[in-house]
């Protein structure tokens, strides 16, 4: 940096002493003026010292040909949602934004809870089957199409919905819905194109038990619920030999049918959107829609002993669905409240140092190296939480801590400052979430899959601005009340009993 300095300073000076030539300097009109004008301060030495010259034009002068955008109003109404219902029961919604680029999702309303026996594991591989070939298209057209317009894909399958979206610029919204559509109803499912996938899901499925939170996530499930919630997310391994093109295609045919379909679009014109889609999705199929499978809380332990230095534990109890809008809201409050993390990086910033697993666990038991609450909700039915994790001949204390605390919550050890903290997060993380052109079009989806109508947020924020103490310390003892579910996983010799952990909610 500084030898560049030198050298320009060195040119100046040649410069000065050829009497500022006028040639050297053609990008400003005063280093002319300079050389024939002794008044030297108003020319080039007050433009190099940053002085005015009336020969420069000023700044808020408009230039010439270049006409500037107009200004942004103080206040932008937000777009109001549109949804239009096909006759054969596919819904399509949609609202605009100021974005240029369009997010487009298909969510169907299915999940691993509709698979019977037979199709254990479907869900799973249609999801990493997604925008692969379909009829119409090869993947290499397919790939080469999507990137042509700049487009971004992914899929996802949970237990009660699976989704596909696009994104890519709004220019190109009839290009993104043709794929999508293509993608999803026309799959081709090739032989080979399957059997790669199945290798994959095979390497999937053994990298699970190298990540102990997600394993036992599972395990609460299956754990927990007799009936449709028990399903496995992830196929197991014994499935990956039966699952093929033609058990695919079965499955599809049987639950991806018109009134379990909702095409939603963050950023879209909806005259536009509709002008697409009706002539891509009118001839599906107009089957009555189907009750959804029954699942019962019963509450159960899982143990997998593997050995090893650490030992993961999870507590969990049944909570309401979003059927159940406000105690929903509730557990997600709860969830918010009791916080928690690893205890390597809780002491960043925005790592919850300031909620109640944290100050009450992860701050004052260093043998405690990650402790979190988790919430799974679903439309009927979900379940509230805390995950651990501790050195096995500190496994007993910690699942006793996480026992403890629940207990303490439920006997209005919470004071209004913890309460009035948790809300403000969830909102902020509701809000922040909706800024998202993708999360926008999920929202509308998701909620339209299940409410058969998308809520204004306003409606959430206001539930969450009316709890009060007596709501978390109720719904807290409520839940606890219920039958236990516990998991555990790693060196699991330590861990006490399943009776005598359920005693410690009595």
């Amino acid at each position: 940096m500084y030898r560049t300095a030198a050298s320009r300073a060195k040119a100046l000076k040649g410069s000065l002493s050829r009497g500022l030539a006028p040639a050297r300097y053609a990008s400003s009109s005063a280093v002319a003026t300079s050389s024939s004008s002794s008044s030297s301060s108003s020319g080039f030495f007050g433009w190099l010292t940053g002085g005015s010259s009336s020969s420069l034009n000023s700044l808020d002068m408009p230039l010439q040909g270049v006409s500037l955008p107009p200004p942004l109003a103080d206040h932008v109404e937000p777009s109001k949602l549109k949804i239009t219902t096909l006759p054969n029961g596919l819904k399509i919604a949609s609202e605009m934004s100021p974005n240029p680029v369009a997010s487009i999702g298909l969510y169907v309303d299915c999940g691993s809870i509709y698979e019977a026996p037979y199709f254990h594991g479907a869900t799973h591989l249609l999801e990493r089957m997604a925008f692969k070939s379909t009829t119409n298209r090869s993947h290499l057209r397919l790939v080469r199409e999507i990137e042509a317009i700049g487009g971004n894909t992914s899929a996802s399958a949970s237990r009660e919905q699976m989704s596909y979206t696009i994104d890519a610029l709004k220019t190109y919204v009839p290009e993104m819905v043709e794929v999508l559509i293509d993608s999803v109803r026309n799959p081709a499912f090739l032989d080979w194109e399957v059997n790669e996938e199945l290798r994959k899901m095979k390497v999937e499925i053994a990298e699970l038990a190298k990540n102990p939170m997600g394993l036992l996530m599972e395990a609460v499930h299956s754990a927990g619920y007799s009936g449709a919630l028990a399903n496995p997310l992830y196929a197991h391994e014994s499935a990956l030999d039966r699952l093929n093109g033609e058990l695919l295609e079965e499955f599809m045919t049987e639950n991806f049918t018109a009134a379990r379909m909702v095409l939603a679009a963050s950023g879209v014109e909806h005259e536009e959107l509709l002008q697409v889609v009706e002539p891509l999705t009118s001839d599906l199929p107009n089957v009555p829609r189907q009750g959804e499978p029954k699942s019962q809380y019963t509450g159960g332990d899982f143990r997998q002993h593997t050995g090893g230095e650490a030992t993961h534990f999870a507590l969990a109890f049944e909570v309401p669905g979003w059927n159940n809008e406000k105690e929903a809201v509730i557990a997600t409050v709860l969830q918010m409240l009791m916080g928690g993390g690893g205890s390597f990086s809780a002491g960043g910033p925005g790592k919850g140092v300031h909620s109640w697993l944290y100050l009450r666990i992860l701050n004052e038991y260093q043998q405690v190296q990650s402790c979190t609450a988790f919430t799974s909700i679903f439309k009927n039915t979900g379940l509230f939480g805390i995950y651990g994790c501790s050195s096995p001949e500190f496994a007993a204390k910690a699942i006793e801590l996480a026992a403890k605390e629940l207990k303490d919550v439920a006997g209005g050890k919470v004071n209004q400052k913890h309460l009035d903290r948790a809300k403000a997060a969830t909102k902020s993380a509701v809000l922040m979430n909706l800024e998202s052109r993708m999360i926008a079009a999920e929202d509308i989806g998701r909620q339209i899959l299940t409410y058969g109508e998308r809520k204004p947020v306003e409606q959430f924020l206001k539930t969450v601005d009316g709890l009060t103490l007596k709501d978390i310390t109720d719904f807290t003892s409520k839940i606890i009340s219920k039958p236990l579910t516990m998991g555990s996983f790693g060196e699991v010799l330590s861990v006490p009993s399943y009776d005598t952990v359920s005693s410690k909610f009595c």
